[in-house]
């Protein structure tokens, strides 16, 4: 009799479990040769080598579907553990424009046509540079790139970085350590990526760095090599600080750069980066850019009106 035991700590268990233990009662009854004992988030499996090696690939599936669409329903199991070839028709499933399945069944798609372009020129460039206004959904989009180049295995690694630039408030007065001070600034990507993956999956990839979240300073002196790097408010570097994040890219790397340039935070008399490289960089063979405007808006219907508002009021800039 062979054993062996099969852990799920990427997860939560009732996500895969079920509820009132549905899921895992479904998958012991088409195993009824192997001995099941499931004590929080492993499971130890006993039998014959060759069933083992069934169920190893079965659930393995399972996991797979679960990441994959963000959640798992009876039905789902029933149909992965009765079908001969349900990887081949699971991986030639039409995409119908999904960037990537979220949590309880999220549909994150681009929206707009900007959106679209910023898919499309991702795939033909290595370096994109996505302009807009607040609410154009642009860190949302590159995360949820970066998220679909992760489970695709095109990268191993995602890097999400922040200029930590004060807007009103001071570091120095905001309260405890270094990350406590940092976190706030970093916050949108920790939301979308919470859309995006299951938490302990997450809190996994965070944990053992297959996902960095990290102030911009902090990539100074490394090379990005099989990584998504995403540089978000890049309206805030300066030249200098662009210069560096660029020139960090390494090989089979990815990165896009997203900012609003109308919600600039540095001192007057220093010039944005993001403005500077759109200034440079327009024509460099394999740099592109996606300017999105207040069509791409995609949250409240009163962001658009406020934001024309402002462009009118002169005295406002």
């Amino acid at each position: 009799m062979t054993e062996q035991t099969f852990s799920i700590e990427a997860y939560n268990p009732v996500d895969i479990y079920g509820v009132n233990d549905r899921n895992i009662n479904v998958i012991k009854s088409t195993f009824p040769k192997l001995k099941f004992v499931v004590r929080g988030q492993l499971i130890k499996v006993m039998g014959e080598e060759n069933e083992i090696k069934s169920f190893d690939k079965k659930f393995s599936l399972i996991l797979m579907h679960y990441e994959t669409f963000g959640k798992l329903l009876e039905n789902d199991i029933q149909q992965i553990l009765q079908s001969e070839d349900y990887n081949d028709s699971f991986n030639n499933q039409p995409s119908n424009g999904v960037l990537v399945h979220g949590r309880h069944g999220m549909l994150i798609k681009a929206r707009t046509v900007n959106q679209h372009k910023m898919v499309e020129s991702i795939e033909k460039n290595d370096l994109v540079l996505s302009i807009g206004p607040a609410g154009t959904g642009k860190t949302y989009t590159a995360v949820a790139l970066a998220v679909r180049a992760l489970k695709n295995k095109e990268v191993k690694r995602i890097i999400l970085a922040r200029p930590a630039v004060e807007a009103g408030e001071s570091l120095g007065f905001l309260p405890g350590d270094l990350k406590d001070k940092l976190d706030p600034y970093l916050q949108p990507l920790y939301d979308a990526l919470r859309d995006m993956l299951p938490p302990q999956k997450l809190l996994t990839f965070i944990e053992d760095g297959t996902i960095e979240i990290a102030p911009l300073a902090f990539m100074r002196g490394r090379t990005l090599e099989n990584v998504f790097a995403i540089l978000d408010e890049a309206q805030n570097t300066t030249k200098g600080q662009l210069k560096m994040f660029l020139t960090r890219m390494g090989k089979s790397a990815k990165f896009m750069v997203t900012g609003d340039i109308t919600q600039i935070d540095l001192p007057k008399h220093q010039e944005s980066g993001l403005i500077h490289a759109m200034k440079i960089l327009q024509g460099v063979k394999g740099v592109d850019f996606v300017m999105l405007d207040e069509r791409d808006i995609i949250r409240h219907k009163l962001v658009s009106r406020v934001l024309r508002a402002y462009e009118g009021d002169v005295g406002s800039r």
